[in-house]
């Protein structure tokens, strides 16, 4: 079918879903009879009633262990959310024993997680009241129109057909639930309480600061909104240098390696591949020790009378971040060099031609025809590429720890990426609230960057339209 006679179907956004599922909810209010209103109360209640008895007790039992919890321990920890707990612990001494007797007090901690998960529960049984006031609804329009109810095995059978993608996609979301958004979640609303070492439940209570943590990142605390904005330099022009040195430096061996003129291609990759090979962390800490002050190469250069004092490769500053630099070229040159072999290989060997016979020389041939078939075809995987050096854990942590460390920052040092500085905020210092939210800072640069870069890349403008 030609391109111009395709019809596009238009693109449902958010707002327009929303107002659909209200227009319905209100067109199932309006025409329900009340056994089907009664379904909003008592789940269930117009599916059983009208013969199918087991879907009706299973949205029953959704409500009762839904009102069990909640008045088991639900109510009690949403109750808490917004103090996060009252009671410390105490140490009494008990003069009929002789001894000192601890009382526990609340749990800051606890009251987050399970007031968070009591949220959600409430979130998911209104889900479940409106299923079930649907379904009573579908059933009144049945008996209405005289047809009969579907039974309850036919509806399981149909979780195998027609309905499977219903089967297959719930476990995936449920663990994206458990795994992903409760953790997320926990995470951002940690960082709005003082949760630090000072504050650690059960002996301690954390509470509720509001934007306090935010407020010193940026300008409160001087200390800390140092460390952040030259992390967060140094973060975007590691991100930078790292993502394009590593793909320039790739093509240019992948281009090396292809051409006419090279012989033993195999044997030139397989030397690229062998530092793919070895765990990366292995290669990072064995360059770590070679480098130090007292490291292999200083001592060889000393000793061959080429440097009279050590090159301070990780305890300088300036030093440490060129160097981590030039490291990562060891092991992200390789990657690019084999993701793009294969694009190299599949460029039409007429276009050089033609280009030749114009009289385009080698670099015009680069930058007019290989380039842009490499950024067209690469683009996603070089934005994924730079968002993943801004989050690089192994490289400066494996390589340099961060160092070297000054007085300057908090609890960071000179080649400490954001992501870094974020785990020793957890780890070391066991500032919770600010890693969260140096956590949420990273998120929102991340996001930005990817949705603005991906957006803007002839992949996505042009689709498979390559000219």
């Amino acid at each position: 079918m030609p391109a111009a006679n395709k019809i596009k179907q238009p693109r449902k956004n958010a707002p327009s879903v929303l107002k659909e599922f209200w227009d319905s909810l209100i067109i199932m209010c309006k025409n329900s009879d009340w056994l089907t209103r009664l379904s909003l109360f008592i789940f269930g209640a117009g599916c059983f009633l009208r013969g199918q008895i087991v879907k009706g007790l299973l949205f029953l039992a959704a409500e009762i262990i839904y009102i069990g919890y909640m008045i088991a321990s639900g109510w009690g920890y949403v109750k808490m959310l917004p103090s996060l707990g009252e009671a410390t612990t105490k140490r009494v001494f008990d003069e009929s024993i002789g001894i000192y007797r601890n009382f526990p007090g609340d749990n800051s901690l606890l009251i987050l997680l399970f007031g968070l998960l009591a949220v959600f529960m409430t979130l998911f049984i209104l889900v479940v009241a409106y299923k079930s006031f649907r379904a009573a609804y579908l059933g009144q329009r049945r008996r209405e129109q005289g047809k009969r109810q579907p039974s309850f095995v036919n509806e399981i059978r149909s979780l195998a057909d027609e309905n499977l993608q219903k089967t297959l996609l719930t476990p995936p979301l449920i663990a994206l639930f458990l795994f992903t958004v409760l953790p997320l979640v926990f995470m951002i609303l940690m960082a709005f309480t003082n949760f630090d070492k000072a504050h650690q439940p059960p002996g301690n209570l954390f509470t509720w600061v509001g934007f306090q943590n935010f407020t010193d990142v940026f300008w409160q605390n001087p200390q800390k909104s140092t460390t952040f904005f030259s992390l967060f330099t140094w973060t975007l022009t590691w991100a930078f240098f790292a993502t394009f040195s590593s793909y320039f430096g790739g093509v240019i061996v992948a281009l090396l390696i292809n051409k006419k003129t090279i012989r033993l291609k195999k044997v030139w990759r397989t030397l690229f591949v062998m530092s793919i090979a070895v765990p990366q962390f292995v290669s990072l800490m064995l360059m770590g020790r070679i480098l130090q002050d007292s490291g292999p190469l200083n001592v060889l250069l000393q000793q061959w009378g080429l440097i009279k004092d050590p090159i301070r490769f990780l305890s300088n500053g300036d030093i440490a971040r060129v160097t981590v630099l030039v490291v990562n070229l060891w092991v992200g040159i390789p990657y690019t060099m084999l993701s793009t072999t294969g694009i190299l290989m599949n460029i039409p060997e007429d276009m050089y031609e033609s280009a030749r016979i114009d009289g385009a020389n080698a670099i015009q041939t680069f930058f007019k025809i290989t380039l842009p078939h490499m950024l067209f075809v690469t683009a996603p995987a070089l934005i994924t590429a730079f968002v993943g050096n801004i989050n690089n854990f192994n490289v400066i942590y494996f390589l340099t720890g961060g160092g070297p460390y000054t007085l300057e920052y908090f609890q960071a040092g000179k080649t400490d990426l954001l992501v870094t500085w974020l785990y020793k905020l957890t780890v070391n210092d066991q500032n919770y609230a600010l890693a969260s939210t140096i956590g949420i800072l990273v998120f929102a640069i991340t996001a930005t960057f990817s949705l603005i870069f991906y957006n803007q890349s002839s992949s996505v403008k042009r689709g498979g339209d390559f000219s």
